[in-house]
C-alpha cells in the first residue's frame, strides 16, 4: 500500500497533459468555415424580390467567406416548400434560407397542416430588408389622401372594394389592418400575384390595391395610378415625400421583409459569422442603392434581435389572420 500513493501522483501530471494535447489536437482539427459552397434556398421564383435580393447578397457573401454561394430557387406554397427544405437540412451552416414575412410569420396560420416551426425549426442568422408596400388607386376615385379615402368609405358602406397579391399575403393583411384600425367596410379581392391586381387597376376594374412598390413604382412615376400612402411605420427613402398610413391612422403599421435563416442547432460561431458579412454586404452603397430601385430598403441587424421580432410578428399576425376571417386550408 505505501508505493501507490506516489505512482499515483506522478501520474496525474501525465494524464492531465494527455487529456490537454488531446483537446487541443481535436480543436486544431476542426475545419475552418466555410470549405466548401454554401447553398442560398429563395423560396420564390427567379426575378421576384425575393430574389432580387438573395442575389444581390450572395455574390458579396462569396467574395467575403472565399466560397461560391449558390442561390437555389424552390417556389411553392409562398416560400413554404423552399423554407422546409431548410429545416430539414443539416445544421451546418452550408443550407441557409431568405425567409419572408410569408414563410415564417402568416403561412402557418393559413394552412390546417404545416410543415415546421418558424421558431423552433430555424436558426435566425439576420434581419435582410424591408419589401415596400404602397396603397395605390385608381384616378378616377375622387380621394387624395388616407384620410379622403377613409371619409369615401365611410361615407359609401361596403361598396369599395381592394386588391391583393392573394389570400394571407402582406397585401392583404395591410387592407384587413386598415379596415380593423380605421373602422371602415372595405371587400377584400384576392388576385394570384401582384401583377394581375395591378392589370385590374389600370383598367379601372378595382378602385384601389396594396401593392408592392416594385410592381406599383413605374405606375406611379408615369401617372397612371395615385399612391396615397405606404403601409410600413416609416416613410420610404425612394419616395420621401409619401406619407405612412400611419401618419394617418395612429397605430397602423405592416411590413414585409426578407431574413436570413439556417436550420435549427447551427454553431453559434458560425451564425456568428454569416451574420456579420451578411451585415457588412447590406451596408454596401451599391447594394442599398440596387435594393431601393427595387422598391426595398436594407436593414441587417443581430439574430437575437431577429429572434425577438419573429414571437412578436407571429402573435400579430395570428391575430390579423382572425380578425380577416381567413380560414385555414
Amino acid at each position: 500500500m505505501p508505493d501507490i500513493k506516489p505512482i499515483a501522483i506522478a501520474r496525474r501530471p501525465l494524464l492531465l497533459g494527455t487529456l490537454l494535447w488531446a483537446a487541443s489536437g481535436a480543436a486544431m482539427a476542426q475545419p475552418a468555415y466555410p470549405e466548401k459552397p454554401v447553398r442560398l434556398v429563395v423560396p420564390y421564383a427567379p426575378g421576384a424580390a425575393a430574389d432580387q435580393l438573395g442575389r444581390a447578397v450572395s455574390e458579396r457573401l462569396a467574395q467575403a467567406l472565399g466560397q461560391p454561394v449558390v442561390v437555389d430557387n424552390r417556389a411553392g406554397a409562398g416560400g413554404t416548400l423552399g423554407s422546409d427544405n431548410v429545416a430539414k437540412a443539416a445544421p451546418d451552416g452550408y443550407s441557409i434560407v431568405l425567409g419572408t414575412d410569408a414563410s415564417h410569420a402568416t403561412n402557418i396560420f393559413v394552412a390546417k397542416r404545416f410543415p415546421y416551426d418558424p421558431i423552433k425549426s430555424f436558426t435566425p442568422i439576420a434581419p435582410a430588408a424591408i419589401n415596400h408596400i404602397v396603397l395605390v388607386v385608381h384616378p378616377s376615385l375622387p380621394v387624395k389622401s388616407v384620410a379622403e379615402l377613409i371619409a369615401y368609405a365611410k361615407a359609401h358602406p361596403n361598396k369599395l372594394s381592394f386588391g391583393s397579391s392573394g389570400p394571407g399575403s402582406a397585401h392583404h393583411l395591410a387592407g384587413e389592418l386598415l379596415k380593423e384600425t380605421a373602422g371602415i367596410d372595405m371587400v377584400h379581392v384576392a388576385y394570384k400575384g401582384g401583377g394581375p391586381a395591378m392589370t385590374d387597376l389600370l383598367g379601372n376594374n378595382i378602385p384601389m390595391v396594396f401593392a408592392s412598390m416594385a410592381t406599383a413604382r413605374p405606375h406611379i412615376d408615369a401617372g397612371k395610378v395615385r399612391a396615397l400612402a405606404v403601409v410600413e411605420g416609416k416613410r420610404f427613402h425612394g419616395l420621401p415625400n409619401l406619407p405612412t398610413v400611419g401618419e394617418t391612422v395612429p397605430g397602423y403599421a405592416i411590413e414585409s421583409w426578407f431574413a436570413f435563416f439556417g436550420p435549427a442547432g447551427m454553431p453559434p460561431a458560425v451564425t456568428a459569422r454569416l451574420n456579420g458579412e451578411i451585415n457588412r454586404a447590406l451596408a454596401q452603397p451599391a447594394l442599398r442603392e440596387g435594393l431601393e430601385k427595387a422598391g426595398m430598403s436594407a436593414t441587417g441587424g443581430k439574430a437575437e434581435d431577429l429572434a425577438a421580432f419573429l414571437r412578436t410578428e407571429l402573435a400579430r399576425r395570428e391575430k390579423l389572420v382572425k380578425a380577416a376571417g381567413i380560414e385555414p386550408e
